[in-house]
């Protein structure tokens, strides 16, 4: 009997209608995906979040009623299962910087093709971090800072204090810092030239050293312990 593969559940808020359409009939031809809910504003974005329980809500940042940013506060507050990929016109630093401090997993750009767009969403759904804009380590440096004064939002305060059990070698070091930009594993294989097996087997190891459990834990230890940039 085969098995039915479940699907990611989406939900897609911004207040242009035809970037909802467009992004829902790209969604909508995956057999991974579907689109639950749409939504127009910030405000609807939550009601239609709690009605649906999406396990991804791709958000907008500007937006009337409620910001991108403060819907994603509400949402995660009452579902914090549900994972936010922000998804804007705009690489501006205070809008990654409040995304990451909202709890967002993600910000990518509108002008990102789509198969960025739905390796966002998966890798999102796997619970990896997809900060794809050049605005990112900065913002995660920030991010980092106020957590150690003891200023974040509940969505960080619980990442773990890793502590690096074997130094990592010059080639992990690269991937780590492939990583930190947000590559997935065969961008990160085409820009050192190695297989993606390799990069695999490094990641792997990677998060066996730093002792964490994701590639979120990975970057923001690494950036907070200057590894990478």
């Amino acid at each position: 009997m085969e098995v039915q593969q479940q699907q990611i559940r989406i939900l897609l808020v911004d207040d242009q209608t035809m970037i909802r359409q467009g992004l829902g009939y790209v969604i909508r031809l995956q057999s991974d995906m579907e689109v639950v809910g749409e939504a127009a504003d910030g405000e609807a974005a939550v009601e239609q979040c709690l009605r649906w329980k999406p396990d991804i809500v791709l958000m907008d940042v500007q937006m009337p009623k409620l910001t991108g940013i403060e819907a994603a506060k509400q949402i995660i507050e009452s579902l914090p299962a549900t994972k936010i990929v922000i998804l804007t016109t705009f690489d501006v630093h205070e809008y990654v910087y409040e995304g990451i401090r909202a709890g967002a997993v993600g910000y990518l750009l509108k002008d990102a093709d789509s198969e960025d767009m739905l390796q966002a969403i998966r890798s999102a759904y796997r619970g990896e971090a997809v900060y794809r804009t050049a605005k990112a380590g900065q913002a995660l440096s920030d991010m980092l800072s106020e957590r150690e004064a003891g200023g974040l939002t509940a969505a960080y305060t619980e990442q773990s204090e890793a502590c690096l059990l074997e130094p990592l070698t010059s080639r992990e070091q690269e991937v780590l810092q492939q990583m930190a930009y947000g590559l997935r594993n065969d961008q990160i294989a085409v820009k050192l030239t190695i297989s993606e097996g390799t990069v695999k087997t490094h990641v792997h190891r990677i998060l066996q050293k730093l002792a964490v459990d994701d590639r979120t834990q990975a970057v923001v230890y690494a950036i907070r312990q200057g590894i990478v940039e």
